[in-house]
């Protein structure tokens, strides 16, 4: 299997600065950003990239423009290179970003470590994949395909009948970032029965997506009943308007990495994420 690129993982709609804007003007953009630095770009050409600390140096020439104070030239990087050539570069000098250019210089898309991450979470799965197609065929004795397509939110079968409103909340911040996690479901006559990825189903479903990735593994016999779905019936289970979400209490996942923090600083943060756009 051929390497992810750059390409895949970029961000194509970059914020960048231009040589002529002031120190303040760059500052106050910041301020009022997500951001922790700005490529500097003039006429789509890529010129040097500024970041928050390098900007306090020059906390006391406001009126001057990036021109006068930049240095020029930054590391870069282009559409083609690996995600894991790109992660060294990111780890070797340090950076958060880096900015991706075409054969003739000009800015095309940005890398960031968040990126990287989101990469490297879609590089697990073929590994879980693969676990869950062995499990079931061997508790089903059936033989089963693996295809990844985009399947209808509305035709996704839970087989979990609870989730996390705080969990629903961070899945749908992931979603806005672009971290597309795919779904494991199982192709049925009615539609496909989720085996992972409930969280992220619902979070999409609030989001009002109408599709979601999924590998879809696909039985060589459809009429078989797996077990999975002896439990949805159990459970009453047939859509995902059939799944509780519970309000109170916190997921696992944010009990966890939340647990040094103060119940209203946790309160605070999801409300952050839930207000992300």
């Amino acid at each position: 299997m051929a390497s992810p690129t750059v390409a895949q993982y970029m961000v194509k709609e970059v914020v960048s600065i231009t040589p002529d804007m002031t120190v303040r003007e760059v500052i106050d953009k910041m301020i009022n950003s997500n951001f922790h630095g700005f490529p500097i770009a003039e006429r789509g050409y890529l010129l040097g990239f500024v970041t928050a600390k390098e900007l306090l140096k020059y906390c006391d020439r406001k009126d001057e423009t990036i021109r006068q104070v930049m240095k020029a030239g930054t590391i870069c990087c282009n559409p083609s290179m690996t995600i894991d050539d790109a992660t060294r570069v990111l780890f070797r000098y340090g950076l958060r970003n880096l900015p991706v250019v075409d054969d003739n210089r000009k800015l095309v898309g940005i890398i960031s470590n968040i990126d990287i991450v989101r990469s490297q979470i879609e590089k697990s799965r073929p590994e879980k994949v693969n676990n869950v197609k062995s499990f079931m065929e061997m508790q089903n004795s059936i033989r089963m395909k693996v295809v990844t397509q985009d399947v209808p939110t509305e035709l996704a079968r839970p087989t979990q009948k609870e989730v996390y409103r705080d969990e629903l909340i961070g899945r749908q911040y992931e979603l806005k970032r672009g971290l597309n996690e795919p779904l494991i479901v199982i192709k049925r006559n009615y539609g496909y029965l989720i085996v992972d990825g409930h969280h992220r189903v619902m979070a999409a479903k609030e989001l009002g997506m109408k599709t979601f990735r999924a590998v879809v593994l696909i039985p060589n016999d459809m009429n078989v009943q797996l077990g999975l779905e002896k439990t949805a019936d159990r459970w009453g289970l047939h859509s995902l308007d059939d799944v509780k979400i519970i309000e109170g209490s916190k997921h696992p996942f944010i009990e966890t990495t939340t647990m040094l923090l103060p119940d209203e600083e946790v309160e605070h943060i999801k409300n952050r994420l839930a207000a992300s756009d």
